[in-house]
């Protein structure tokens, strides 16, 4: 179902989308003509948690990420040559290059630590609650993250003292599908997680719970809405799994576009190998909300193509500003650190 918002406010999530995914898809171009090295993850897949989510925001709020962190900056209106720039470590990235792909900071943004380490981020954005709360400045914190990061010590810990406290903290979960479920309908109990369904670890620490089809834009920004409002009226911390369907790219141990992303796919997707066109069909986020645009009579085939176009051309452009960024200078691995 679509997000109950006005048609600018879904042609503008559908912008976004579709930014990820060309982010995404050119990044890994990138990596493959060897523009810059070492492991890194991508959003696809997930686009429609990341975008219908973030979209419930205020400035205001904090977010922390987690290695799978490119689409959530883009969802939040991140400017894409400055997050290329950054991933291949040149002069005009959110931090200099410094950061890379899985460190990226941006506080204008919220954003003020992606970590690499699974469940790293959870007790940070915990005290980040807890600042707030005792600032009072009607912040709240989103903690995103994959289900693996619930294996981790950290979790419990910081669920216990954010429901202690009643801390402004959203937990955003986001089930790719690596450990256990896909699709809500489909949940399967997670073979490395003997707690099931997942929300159950939360629930434990007396944390409202809730969960949605992460494929369903409009579940998920409904379901991230009540949360935020909970949380604004003073009802402590909130938890909510999105699940979806794993991407097929991401199935090894680099990700491999098997066909590039074309919005034609929505109406048509015998040109996807038809070893993973079964995804692109029923499990993309980005098709199933352009098919319900078009079907809700929110936008043309024709403005759906006009919006493609721009977001393909935003993402070349963003990638040759990169490109021409310089590496920092060598002096510069000693500035801005604390130690």
């Amino acid at each position: 179902m679509l997000p109950k918002m006005p048609r600018e406010s879904l042609l503008e999530l559908c912008r976004r989308m579709l930014l990820i995914r060309h982010f995404e898809e050119k990044l890994i171009r990138l990596h493959d003509e060897e523009h810059f090295t070492g492991h890194y993850h991508v959003y696809i897949g997930q686009e429609a948690t990341g975008v219908a989510a973030l979209s419930c925001l205020e400035k205001k709020d904090f977010l922390f990420t987690t290695h799978r962190n490119h689409g959530h900056f883009l969802a939040r209106g991140a400017d894409p040559g400055r997050l290329f720039a950054e991933i291949l470590g040149r002069k005009d990235g959110y931090n200099k290059g410094k950061g890379g792909t899985f460190h990226i900071a941006a506080s204008e943004l919220g954003f003020f630590h992606t970590s690499g380490i699974v469940g790293g981020i959870i007790p940070l954005a915990t005290g980040t609650a807890y600042a707030a709360r005792a600032r009072k400045s009607g912040a709240i914190t989103v903690c995103l993250f994959g289900d693996g990061a619930l294996e981790e010590g950290a979790a419990p810990e910081s669920f216990n003292l954010a429901s202690l406290w009643q801390l402004p903290l959203l937990f955003l979960c986001e089930n790719n599908g690596k450990y256990g479920a896909g699709r809500a309908a489909g949940a399967a109990q997670s073979p490395t997680m003997a707690v099931y369904p997942l929300t159950d670890l939360p629930a434990a620490y007396k944390i409202s719970t809730g969960q949605a089809d992460g494929t369903d834009a409009g579940a998920v920004h409904a379901a991230v809405s009540e949360a935020v409002t909970k949380i604004r009226r003073g009802e402590g911390p909130q938890f909510i799994e999105t699940q979806t369907v794993r991407w097929p790219g991401s199935e090894t141990n680099w990700p491999v576009v098997a066909a590039p992303t074309d919005v034609a796919f929505a109406w048509d997707a015998s040109r996807v190998p038809e070893n993973v066109r079964d995804w692109y069909r029923s499990s993309d986020p980005l098709l199933i909300f352009i098919r319900e645009l078009v079907q809700e009579g929110q936008a043309t085939k024709g403005e759906i193509a006009e919006l493609d176009k721009s977001a393909r051309q935003t993402i070349e452009q963003a990638a040759r500003f990169a490109l021409a960024s310089p590496f920092p200078e060598p002096e510069e691995a000693l500035k801005d650190v604390f130690a």
